[in-house]
């Protein structure tokens, strides 16, 4: 089946033409490992608004870069290889640029799980583990592809696409966070250029990471002057200003709620899609304590909870359950609404602390002081001259 065609797709088919000649497109179309490393690489181009996801990306780099070192891609012997061990692997992927907070879930279980979602019928998974030993081999029939009934080794040529991929990413990454320094350097001068690039951070398309970024440090500043008073009797109230907290990393998949705000106890959590399912796990995981939603949408406030109605009455049918579900739904928040609460927070003069927090929040969820040295140490690595 011929691959889906984007930006990055040309990189690779240059690395390709580079390695087999006239065989690349053919070899691209009929490679399965290839058409998932064009699937993963739609990010490339898109600036750091995207989301890279180097996960699977350096499960696999890291399995191949074990099978090029060991010479497999030159002379047969794979099938008696002990395998890589695990520690290794680990390290490795650690090392690489971007690379120093990933965890083992793509080596062990998430690269096969979401190849097998894109090739439902191959026969082949890209990693064999052996669980006793904690060995681990990249499969290599996905690595000996035909064109023309003439066989080919794409080793090389994937370790050489990520790698380009990589080199894609961070230069994104580095005009992303330079970007977000302008805006701190530019925002008392020109403050209109600033707001407008917040503007094009809060659209349908922009990236889960950013978009929760920018939302934050948004609500942030619109609830900081909201002031409550509160107490243990009516004569004795305390005020306190609303604070809105991030509780962990974007996209972190642990379970977690996206914000806290004191003092009220208010929870949010900040989602792509109009899925009940996905709501009503939210709701669950806190034992239906009300939720604020903060959803990546166009749609009206009324049009995404009558979608949320309908999917639900669909799942459960008995309205009482229904019913408890919808009442934990606190508030929806759309990009409408996100966008006049930003006009606000602009009257109220916080445009400068809505930028520093969404600043300082970038570098936070990009790792940039921890991903500056890992860089800085793989480019002295790979390029020891220029490291001199």
């Amino acid at each position: 089946m011929p691959a889906v065609r984007h930006d990055f797709t040309k990189t690779i088919l240059e690395i390709l033409k580079s390695h087999f000649g006239d065989y690349a497109e053919q070899l691209l179309d009929s490679s399965e490992l290839l058409q998932y490393l064009n699937i993963k690489t739609k990010a490339a181009n898109r600036g750091s608004k995207s989301r890279a996801g180097f996960a699977n990306h350096y499960a696999i780099y890291v399995l191949v870069e074990d099978y090029l070192n060991h010479g497999f891609h030159e002379e047969d012997g794979y099938d008696e290889y002990d395998g890589a061990q695990f520690t290794v692997l680990f390290r490795r992927q650690r090392e690489l640029p971007f690379g120093s907070k990933l965890q083992n879930h793509a080596l062990n279980h998430r690269l096969n799980e979401e190849f097998k979602k894109y090739f439902p019928t191959s026969a082949h998974l890209p990693i064999i583990r052996d669980v006793e030993t904690n060995r681990y081999w990249i499969n290599e029939n996905l690595l000996k592809v035909s064109a023309n009934k003439k066989p080919f080794n794409i080793a090389p040529a994937v370790k050489e696409i990520i790698d380009a991929y990589i080199e894609a990413r961070r230069l994104a990454f580095d005009a992303f966070m330079s970007y977000c320094q302008q805006m701190m350097d530019i925002q008392d001068q020109d403050p209109g250029k600033a707001i407008d690039f917040i503007r094009g951070l809060l659209r349908p398309n922009v990236d889960a990471r950013v978009f929760e970024i920018v939302s934050y440090s948004m609500l942030k500043q619109f609830y900081s002057d909201q002031q409550i008073y509160w107490g243990w009797s009516p004569d004795e109230l305390n005020a306190e200003y609303l604070v809105l907290y991030k509780t962990g990393r974007t996209n972190a998949n642990d379970g977690g709620i996206d914000f806290v705000m004191k003092p009220l106890g208010r929870f949010f959590q900040v989602t792509e899609t109009i899925d009940a399912g996905k709501y009503f796990l939210d709701i669950d995981k806190v034992q239906r304590y009300p939720i604020t939603f903060v959803v990546k949408t166009e749609q009206t406030v009324a049009e995404v909870l009558e979608k949320v109605r309908e999917q639900a009455t669909d799942r459960y049918k008995v309205k009482a359950v229904v019913k408890r579900y919808m009442d934990s739904v606190e508030e929806v928040i759309n990009l409408p609404e996100l966008m006049k609460r930003l006009d606000l927070v602009l009257e109220k003069g916080k445009r400068k602390e809505m930028i520093e927090e969404i600043v300082l929040q970038s570098r936070v969820e990009f790792n940039v002081e921890d991903e500056e040295q890992h860089v800085l140490a793989f480019d002295e690595a790979t390029n020891p001259e220029e490291g001199e």
